[in-house]
């Protein structure tokens, strides 16, 4: 034989195939765990229902009189605004 060269594998030729074995498989149970975690989609959003709901336990409780509730409830129907707002009184 003319290529040969020892006896066998070394012992560092074996911790390598295990290491690199292992970061494979590292990277298949990585790739499977980030595919399915994308094929859920996006969180949903809070919708229109659940904000009102709030709104008329808030009334219920007392903590916004009439005008305020009919006003936030205005805001919640048309889409809001230019975003949050500072209170104009009562407890928000």
């Amino acid at each position: 034989m003319m290529f040969w060269y020892g006896s066998g594998w070394g012992w560092w030729q074996g911790v390598l195939s295990v290491v690199f074995m292992l970061a494979f498989w590292g990277l298949v149970a990585w790739g499977i765990y980030a595919l399915a975690r994308s094929s859920r989609g996006p969180a949903p959003r809070a919708s229109t229902y659940d904000a009102l709901m709030i709104l008329d336990e808030r009334l219920a409780r007392g903590e916004i009189d009439q005008e305020q509730y009919r006003a936030a409830r205005e805001l919640i129907r048309t889409g809001g605004g230019a975003g949050p707002t500072a209170p104009t009184g009562g407890a928000w």
